[in-house]
């Protein structure tokens, strides 16, 4: 026969330590009162409620029911306990002696067959009390409450300067428009320089500017031999009209490199100019000299 069929189901006090034992654990006192219980039925209806348990958990925490596995076995006790007191209510009673002679055997009846449902049903209810208890204890165990989020910081992103493209730098003026821009000033000196009987000065032709609040100037050759600075190389004078003729002002010394035709050149005078009467180019030796023989003018000019 088997387990089940010896013994009926657990009573209150048996369940409700079941339930704590599977859920919380028992005290030393609760574990004696139920160590003096029926060793066998205790130990059927502990394996019950650890494998309910036991589905619970491996259920996961985030469970909105029971598992099939409780349900099933809650739905099995329940169908027991309750058959047991349907078998004790609707049994066929049999026929009825005289009223005389059974009233005191029906009435004695009535009231154990009542005592018997009324205890089978408080036996059931309060076995599926306990163990509606042991699914919320159960549920309340295991699940974790939900995570909440961390807060996520708003972090302003840094405005970034547009890159701009990197302006070109205006380029200055070369001598050549620099001396067309003086040549269109009114307070400008203008001289045309003729080429000389030097052999050097073969078919040059020239000019000069000169601004005398600027003290700056620039002579334009075209046809001008090339020099190689390493040996020869031209050097600029400017005659000042309130200085001895003897001893122009130093205006700089230049080259004409090989294969140019056309050549314009700034003046740099050593002194300062108070009247500009005359210019002259000679060829010196490289690096110029302080004062000049004039033995070798290729060009010369005079103003007005």
């Amino acid at each position: 026969m088997s387990e089940s069929g010896l013994r009926g189901p657990p009573d209150d006090a048996m369940v409700d330590l079941l339930v704590k034992q599977v859920t919380d654990g028992l005290s030393s006192a609760e574990q004696r009162e139920l160590d003096a219980m029926d060793a066998a039925l205790v130990g059927r209806e502990l394996r019950a409620f650890e494998r309910a348990a036991a589905a619970l958990t491996l259920a996961g925490t985030t469970l909105e029911e029971p598992p099939a596995a409780l349900r099933a076995l809650l739905e099995q006790r329940g169908a027991e306990l309750f058959a047991s007191s349907t078998v004790v209510e609707f049994k066929k009673a049999p026929p009825s002696p005289p009223a005389a002679a059974t009233a005191p055997l029906q009435s004695a009846s009535s009231r154990s067959d009542g005592s018997r449902r009324d205890a089978s049903r408080s036996g059931t209810w309060g076995w599926l009390a306990a163990a509606a208890c042991l699914i919320l204890a159960i549920f309340g165990w295991i699940r974790s409450p939900e995570p909440v989020p961390a807060p996520i910081a708003q972090v302003e992103p840094t405005p970034v300067a547009p890159i701009s493209e990197p302006q070109p730098q205006p380029q200055p003026p070369t001598p050549a428009e620099q001396r067309l821009a003086m040549l269109a000033s009114a307070d400008a000196v203008k001289v045309t320089l003729g080429a000389t009987k030097d052999p050097a000065a073969s078919g040059v032709t020239g000019d000069a500017v000169w601004d005398p609040q600027s003290q700056t100037g620039f002579l334009h050759f075209v046809g001008l031999a090339s020099n190689d600075p390493r040996v020869r190389q031209y050097q600029i004078w400017v005659f000042d009209g309130n200085r001895d003729k003897r001893y122009p002002v130093d205006g700089g010394v230049f080259d004409v490199p090989a294969g140019v035709s056309e050549v314009v050149i700034p003046i740099h005078t050593s002194l300062s100019i108070g009247q500009a009467k005359a210019f002259a180019v000679t060829v010196e030796k490289a690096g110029g000299v302080v004062v000049s023989g004039l033995g070798h003018v290729v060009a010369l000019g005079a103003v007005g």
